[in-house]
C-alpha cells in the first residue's frame, strides 16, 4: 500500500528518452503536495572483469560539462521490453568491442529515486573477446580502455571516477564476493 496518494498526474515534459510527470499528492496525514517524477527506461551497467582488469569506457557527458571514466552503460530507447541480457551483451560490445563467453546477473538498484522511477540491471561479463566497437552517434568521442583493478580503485578513491552506478556496481561485487 503506498504513504502516498497519487490523486492527479500531468505529463510537463516529454521527448524520446524521458518523460517528466507532476503528481498532485496527498499524505497520510490529509496534507496535500505535488511530487515531480522523471520517468525513464531501465538500463543496465556491465562489468567486464578479467585477469584483475576491468574495462572502462570515457564519454563526455553534457549535463556536467566534462569527460569521465564508467563501466560500459547503457538502454534500448528504441525497443522497449528488451530483455537486459540481451542489451547487456549489445552495449558491451557497442562501447568497448568485448564479447563475454559468461555473463552473470548480479542484481537490480536504482538509479535515484528520489526523484526518478529508472533503476538498472548489472551484469558481471568474463571469458572476455576483444572485438571493434560498434558506437552509435550519440556515443562520438567514446573511448574504452582496460585498467588493472588496483588502478580503478585508486580512481575511485581519488575522485577520478565520479560516476555513482560505477562505485556502487564495484562495491556491490566486492560484498557477494566476486572479485
Amino acid at each position: 500500500m503506498s504513504e502516498i496518494k497519487k490523486l492527479a498526474s500531468k505529463v510537463v515534459y516529454q521527448n524520446n528518452w524521458m518523460t517528466v510527470s507532476e503528481d498532485k499528492t496527498v499524505r497520510p496525514s490529509g496534507t496535500t503536495g505535488i511530487y515531480g517524477v522523471v520517468h525513464k527506461p531501465d538500463f543496465v551497467v556491465i562489468a567486464p572483469i578479467q585477469d584483475k582488469h576491468i574495462y572502462l569506457v570515457e564519454q563526455y557527458r553534457y549535463p556536467v560539462q566534462g569527460r569521465y571514466w564508467e563501466l560500459p552503460q547503457g538502454s534500448w530507447e528504441d525497443k522497449p521490453g528488451s530483455d537486459p541480457l540481451d542489451v547487456a551483451k549489445g552495449e558491451l560490445k557497442e562501447e568497448t568491442g568485448l564479447t563475454a563467453g559468461t555473463i552473470e546477473y548480479i542484481g537490480f538498484q536504482y538509479q535515484a529515486y528520489g526523484y526518478c522511477d529508472q533503476g538498472f540491471h548489472i551484469y558481471l561479463a568474463t571469458d572476455l573477446v576483444q572485438g571493434e566497437q560498434e558506437l552509435d552517434t550519440e556515443e562520438e568521442g567514446l573511448v574504452s580502455r582496460r585498467f588493472t583493478l588496483v588502478e580503478f580503485e585508486k580512481m575511485i578513491a581519488s575522485g577520478v571516477i565520479k560516476d555513482a552506478t560505477t562505485t556502487c556496481v564495484y562495491g556491490l561485487l566486492k560484498l557477494k564476493g566476486l572479485l
